[in-house]
């Protein structure tokens, strides 16, 4: 059996217990998408495949000094530390357990004990959380820099390609543009958008008459920019929960979804920007962003080990369409396919 034939084989046992979510799942794995996809894990597949060789072409003898090699290069891939003992230890394990003595045998565990551990106790029905007949609230965080504005619009043309209703409510009162940049964004779109009337106004407030009109119209989705204002916890919570008070009121089973996004290219920092916001907030989901400017892949794992989040869009590039609902699947085997063993 094939590396991809494994991968495909352990996901249709682990689908048979995946329960539908209310709406169904737009399909989205059209040849177009799908070689977008996997055009943006080729770096990612590279320098794993590049890594591992260069370890293993300068070592000799199985013992400690490779394996803190191993160690250093999953590091180096923006695995985190946790992530990288727990991963080590496999490989360790399985070598005594087959009694490898060939170094050029050791490619093969090393990758599929990674694959075994972004697979493993994963709950990979990823999809939004859309509930029929009412307003979807979706609240969006994120800190300046990892494109939060962009990939909300994209989120809208994304849900609006697929026979959604959408509108924009600008509650991100605290960064300068970020409001004359997401009114450009709906503009462009063409959906409504509910920003501040005047200086200063209360984020609650503008969703508020966001949500209002949301219902009035029997508007599908409602996407809400929130602050990303981590310097001052505090005033963010209050707010965030200020808006949640507010959401409650139209709906007590409002928002459907707490997504942060999260750069890619950031590594570590990132996960230190979402372990703050999980403090803040209670979030269901990961955007990430950027996977096309990074060569790392290490990423995804260190969230899911970090952070037990799913991650429920992907982003490469900076056209509109450039955002796929994340398939972990499409992924594991985007990120290993070119591995040559």
């Amino acid at each position: 059996m094939t590396l991809k034939e494994k991968i495909k084989s352990f996901f249709s046992k682990k689908n048979k217990n995946v329960v539908e979510s209310v709406k169904e799942k737009v399909e989205q794995n059209t040849l177009v998408e799908q070689k977008k996809f996997d055009e943006g894990m080729k770096k990612s597949s590279s320098l794993l495949n590049e890594s591992i060789n260069e370890v293993l072409k300068k070592t000799r003898a199985i013992d400690d000094s490779l394996f803190e090699k191993i160690e250093e290069m999953f590091i180096s891939f923006d695995i985190n530390y946790s992530s990288c003992k727990k991963i080590i230890n496999s490989i360790i394990e399985e070598i005594k357990i087959q009694n490898i003595k060939n170094v050029e045998l050791i490619k093969q565990i090393i990758i599929d004990k990674l694959i075994i551990y972004y697979i493993q106790d994963t709950n990979i029905n990823t999809s939004i959380n859309l509930k029929p007949n009412q307003t979807n609230t979706i609240l969006i965080s994120g800190v300046n820099g990892v494109g939060k504005t962009t990939s909300i619009a994209k989120l809208a043309n994304y849900f609006k390609s697929n026979n959604y209703s959408v509108c924009l409510i600008a509650a991100d009162t605290f960064r300068a543009g970020a409001v004359a940049q997401l009114d450009e964004w709906s503009k462009k779109l063409n959906i409504p958008i509910f920003k501040p009337q005047k200086e200063g106004q209360d984020a609650a407030s503008i969703v508020y008459s966001g949500l209002s009109y949301a219902k009035q119209n029997n508007i599908d989705i409602a996407l809400i920019d929130t602050s990303g204002r981590l310097q001052n916890k505090i005033n963010l919570m209050n707010e965030l929960k200020k808006i949640d008070s507010v959401i409650k009121k139209f709906n007590p089973n409002q928002p459907v979804e707490s997504l942060l996004v999260l750069d890619a290219i950031s590594g570590q920092n990132g996960l230190f920007q979402a372990k703050s916001f999980s403090e803040i907030t209670k979030l269901t989901g990961i955007i990430l962003t950027k996977m096309d400017s990074s060569s790392k892949g290490g990423i995804v794992l260190s969230i899911k080990d970090v952070l037990n989040l799913p991650i429920k869009f992907i982003g490469f590039g900076e056209k509109i369409d450039d955002l796929k609902e994340f398939d972990l699947e499409s992924f594991i085997i985007g990120l290993t396919e070119s591995i040559s063993l």
